[in-house]
């Protein structure tokens, strides 16, 4: 019987479910020691040409940490070596972890994916699609939606709100003028308060017939709220991240954790500058140590590579990590499966850009993966046939050297040697 039990756990284990992060070894892994190398000439390259402060890098396959180096600075000009502890702002990196959040409710009955949104929040009732903007007094003109937006649209961006600050010129306005925020460094602001208004404001599109990448997982976030009776920093923090062991994962840093903050930095003439002029929305660049009360679901975070990295295993284990079962397997399943249908041309399931057999030429990306950003220059994905998460974090506002990401998925992928 003890025979049967260990080989059960093994299977279990090979299989992924329920596997925590532990340390290992790149070749027992099947990645090649060797080609990694390409993984620090690429970021020493970087930091060589003054294009990035520093970066930390993760690499875990078959549930085995396999790489996790720092390289340069948190803070140049004090010669403040980046340690792989440090927290970074992760903006929307976000959204995955608020679509796990409504996941999570869908799976408890509180709704249904096609659902009118208005149902749970009425300030979206009766949308309206802008037709013209009058640039005299940023006025507009609106039809009638043919349709309610639905839940699902929200997940997968289709369901026409647009962006503040990096959206459209004409909904940046829009927003600017109904005081609607990006959600990145808006401390001083209560979510309800926002979406109510964003819920009286006009759609770019009909729902359902364009990707429009949005607040619409700033929308999501607050029906968290709505749906659990918790604000969304209290629903992540009991719910996912002490479950998960996340404890380097907040809206707004403790104190005691400040000090770990990697500073944000700008180029400006060729040269690396730490920033200390307003981000998005005039935020404050030191916006995760403020003692805010604005809980944006879809930039709001700040985080290490290796919470991060847990938050990921969890779907590559398919919904279960150190124990703990967020997400049924069936649930991960639909959540990893693309919801858009042409001509709609983005590949999105519920919360996460994919590879599928659409875009796969597009990509060294195997299909079935998962992936998405942030703002400030941070990237990850993961890849279930190879049973890999891998992530680079830098935190630069407006980078130029955003390909940093695609260099180093290459350079992963490369040092798969089995």
């Amino acid at each position: 019987m003890k025979t049967f039990w260990v080989g059960l756990l093994t299977i279990l284990c090979v299989n992924g479910y329920g596997q925590t992060l532990t340390v290992g070894a790149a070749k027992e892994n099947g990645m090649s020691p060797e080609r990694l190398q390409r993984v620090d000439n690429l970021i020493n390259d970087h930091l060589n040409k003054g294009q990035i402060p520093g970066a930390v890098v993760f690499i875990a396959r078959n549930g085995k940490i396999i790489y996790h180096k720092a390289y340069g600075y948190s803070d140049v000009e004090n010669k403040i070596a980046l340690k792989k502890d440090d927290i970074f702002r992760i903006a929307s990196q976000t959204k995955a972890i608020t679509s796990l959040a409504i996941m999570m409710l869908f799976e408890e009955g509180k709704f249904l994916l096609d659902d009118p949104l208005s149902r749970y929040i009425p300030e979206f009732k009766n949308p309206k699609v802008l037709v013209s903007v009058n640039w005299a007094d940023t006025t507009y003109t609106t039809m009638p939606a043919k349709s309610e937006i639905t839940i699902r649209q929200l997940l997968t961006h289709t369901s026409g709100i647009d962006y503040a600050s990096i959206g459209s010129q004409e909904f940046k306005a829009i927003y600017a003028k109904a005081k609607v925020p990006s959600g990145i460094g808006s401390a001083n602001m209560v979510l309800a308060d926002k979406m109510k208004v964003l819920g009286g404001l006009p759609l770019k599109h009909h729902p359902g017939e364009q990707f429009t990448y949005g607040l619409n997982t700033d929308v999501l976030g607050y029906l968290v709220e709505v749906l659990s009776g918790q604000s969304l920093e209290q629903f992540f923090k009991t719910r996912i991240f002490q479950p998960l062991g996340m404890n380097d994962t907040y809206f707004y840093l403790p104190k005691e954790k400040q000090n770990r903050l990697v500073y944000l930095y700008q180029t400006k003439n060729g040269r690396l500058l730490k920033m200390e002029t307003p981000t998005y929305d005039g935020s404050n660049p030191q916006y995760p140590t403020l003692a805010g009360t604005y809980f944006s679901g879809g930039a709001g975070l700040s985080s290490t590579v290796e919470d991060y990295g847990k938050f990921l295993q969890l779907f590559l284990n398919k919904g279960e990590y150190n124990g703990v079962r967020l997400l049924s397997r069936k649930t991960v399943e639909l959540m990893l499966t693309n919801q858009t249908q042409p001509p709609i041309t983005t590949q999105f399931g519920l919360g996460f850009g994919l590879e599928t057999s659409a875009n796969d030429h597009q990509s060294i990306y195997t299909i079935g993966s998962f992936s998405w950003g942030g703002a400030f220059n941070t990237h990850y994905w993961a890849d279930p046939k190879e049973k890999l998460v891998a992530m680079i974090f830098t935190n630069m506002y407006a980078s130029p050297v955003w390909n940093i990401g695609d260099k180093f998925k290459v350079a992963v992928y490369g040092a798969v040697g089995d």
